[in-house]
């Protein structure tokens, strides 16, 4: 008996997929021959063609920082069964990739041949790769054919195929051993207990969708807490509408899950089920809980792997209107929600249907609260910052929409509860630049022009106004001083790890403003943190931005877990939202929002519990116009120009502090400024 596979990028995740079943491969005497391409980054193909560095030095890299350590006894045991196999000559992997004259490239083919002791072959080829994600969430499609049909001809083609590969005599292609470090490193989780049985005992515990019943079930071994029982009981009283105001980390998904549970039993077994998250990662994140809650999503979102899921959608829309099919999910992102093909789909949704919103203050912007369908019955949104920032009107329409709040639980209660770790608030006080202050008034008294008081007294700025705050903001959050401030507080951490780095979207020389500017152009501050943290302090970073992969952000993620190649992330923006990295012990915070909605998702970030972690520690870097001790003899139009920035700066620090285990290091800050601009009588609540 022999296996031969060649799939896409090699990783210890792929390995333990692939385990499944060769227990009986290893009493039969079996082989199996692996064929996988390295993970390399554009920074090692460059380096690979410039010469920097050798080839096989970047690859066998490469492929040791795929490996992840397992998490539990089965992938331990699962690793240690391929390990056996390699030192008995039974497995053998070989590493293939793309050389030509135009540089280095990576393999994707993916083709498999199953081999039996009479000489019958299976072939298979397609789209599906050796991971959890193929097997378990994605939608796949692979051709079959088998030598003993008129198919004989197709399965030689693919041995053929396989052989040139595996022998290395492919034109463009390269094919080399496994490395010996990466082969020492799979070495090193083979053990004397070898269980044969692995199979059998993890089908005995694990929750398996495919014996249990039709439709969204608890899992076996998951006991909601108590609040989230009471939030979902409710929602059940609200009949079916309502919002979860949840802080984040404390299982807003398993509560929308578990709640979706409650209304099928409700339905008697009939619902349609949708689901929307602002991000493609964070459907992927869904979707991994969702299977867990036995339903199998269609995943639609432009990236999305199954590339037929506009077609599934209408199939099942129709089957589900006629009663042929009495329960789907469906799960997408916020921009393709609003898309006519989706929004016309969900118009014809007849019946049981209930829409579950993840980040629902997106959906009182102008855009996405014209895509509520008032003819769906139940609603639910989740949220830790419901209210929307600025935005009274947008806010109306998610309670008008969604109904009444089911529970409120918030950052304090869930650290009282230790469902989120404590924490230590350091505000870090830093200046505007000469240059920077004198922008900052001057766009200041321009915004004056641009703003007026409603019928109510309520003030109003226009258009014009806005775009003003946005370039105004931009140097507040670039302050080119936080750089050296940043350098002066990391340097006693420089030898720890699971540091995050936030950093704003702007930039720190140019102050001026681009409508629609990319992010290509707005982590310019981001470079300069990295430049200092890597390579003046020689801290091991990696940025973690919008422009990596999904793939490359959950491999980064793994590494700055394990701490050994990753000591800090240098993030911006795509923290703010649902990733999910709750190693993160220390964090200085250089993006000084004003937006509670922003600051409470990141703090919120570094907070959620991991082992070994006792508690969290917070630098956040305070942005005022100038030095104190400047400020007693200002003119009252300057003094005025500063009390918009100094009062929101301390209404953010009055948050962190007043849940923090050390408040009185920012109340004493707070007590200074208020007492240096006479805050306490001088008001100011109109300035902008």
């Amino acid at each position: 008996m022999i296996y031969q596979r060649a799939v896409g990028f090699f990783s210890s995740s792929a390995l333990i997929e692939i385990s499944y079943g060769i227990t009986e491969l290893l009493k039969n005497g079996g082989k199996i021959q692996l064929i996988a391409s390295p993970r390399l980054q554009k920074e090692d193909i460059d380096a690979i063609e410039k010469g920097y560095e050798e080839r096989s030095a970047i690859i066998e890299r490469a492929i040791i920082q795929s490996f992840s350590e397992p998490k539990n006894y089965f992938e331990e045991q699962r690793l240690n069964l391929l390990a056996t196999l390699v030192a008995q000559g039974r497995l053998d992997i070989k590493i293939a990739f793309i050389e030509d004259k135009s540089g280095i490239g990576m393999y994707h083919e993916k083709v498999g041949l199953i081999h039996d002791a009479d000489g019958n072959v299976v072939a298979f080829t397609g789209s599906m790769n050796e991971t959890s994600t193929a097997f378990s969430h994605n939608y796949e499609t692979i051709d079959v054919f088998c030598s003993w049909t008129e198919d004989s001809e197709r399965v030689s083609t693919k041995q053929s195929a396989f052989n040139a590969l595996w022998n290395d005599y492919e034109p463009r292609m390269k094919t080399i051993e496994f490395p010996r470090l990466a082969r020492e490193k799979l070495q090193s989780y083979k053990n004397d207990q070898l269980d044969l049985n692995i199979d059998i005992q993890e089908r005995r515990t694990e929750y398996v969708i495919a014996t249990s019943p039709s439709g969204p079930q608890v899992p076996e071994g998951v006991d909601l807490h108590s609040y989230q029982l009471e939030a979902i009981d409710q929602w059940a009283k609200q009949d079916f509408r309502g919002i979860f105001d949840m802080a984040t980390g404390t299982g807003k998904t398993f509560t929308g899950l578990g709640a979706i549970c409650r209304l099928f039993k409700a339905c008697k077994n009939e619902l349609a089920v949708i689901i929307v998250c602002p991000y493609q990662h964070l459907v992927e994140q869904w979707v991994e809980d969702i299977v867990k809650f036995n339903m199998k999503p269609i995943i639609g979102y432009s990236a999305s792997t199954q590339k037929d899921w506009k077609k599934r959608l209408k199939e099942t829309t129709i089957a589900f209107n006629l009663g042929v099919k009495k329960h789907f999910c469906f799960i997408t992102t916020n921009a393709t929600f609003s898309s006519e093909y989706v929004r016309q789909q969900i118009n014809m949704m007849d019946g049981n249907v209930v829409l579950v919103v993840d980040e629902a203050h997106n959906f009182g912007a102008a855009n996405l609260s014209k895509t509520m369908n008032p003819k769906i019955p139940y609603r639910l949104a989740l949220s830790a910052t419901l209210e929307r920032h600025g935005d009274e009107d947008g806010t109306e329409k998610l309670f008008q929409y969604f109904g009444e709040k089911c529970i409120e639980y918030t950052l304090e209660m869930a650290i009282k509860e230790e469902k989120l770790t404590p924490y230590y608030y350091h505000p870090v006080v830093v200046y505007l630049c000469d240059e920077e202050l004198e922008e900052y008034k001057k766009l200041s008294r321009e915004l004056i022009k641009h703003c007026s008081k409603s019928a109510s007294g309520k003030l109003v700025i226009d258009e014009y106004g806005k775009m003003i705050l946005i370039k105004r903001a931009r140097i507040v959050a670039a302050a080119r001083y936080k750089i050296s401030k940043l350098e002066e507080f990391i340097e006693p951490y420089k030898e720890d790890k699971h540091i995050l780095v936030y950093c704003g979207a702007a930039t720190i020389r140019d102050l001026g403003y681009e409508e629609g500017v990319a992010d290509e152009a707005e982590i310019r501050q981001i470079d300069a943190v990295s430049d200092l943290l890597g390579n003046k302090m020689n801290i091991r970073i990696s940025q973690f931005t919008s422009a990596e992969s999904a793939q490359v952000r959950e491999q980064l993620k793994e590494e700055f877990s394990e701490g050994k190649h990753i000591q800090a992330l240098v993030a911006i923006r795509c923290l703010d939202e649902g990733v999910n990295i709750p190693s993160i012990k220390l964090a200085f915070i250089l993006a000084s929002s004003t937006n509670p909605k922003e600051y409470v998702q990141r703090r919120g970030r570094v907070l959620r519990k991991s082992i070994g972690k006792t508690h969290a520690v917070i630098y956040d870097f305070i942005t005022l116009p100038r030095p104190l001790d400047q400020v007693k003899n200002l003119p009252t139009d300057e003094t005025r120009i500063d009390i918009s920035l100094v009062k929101k700066e301390i209404t953010r620090m009055k948050d962190f502090a007043s849940i923090a285990e050390n408040p009185s290091e920012a109340d004493k800050l707070i007590n200074m400024i208020e007492e240096s601009y006479d805050l306490l009588t001088i008001g100011g609540d109109e300035y902008v």
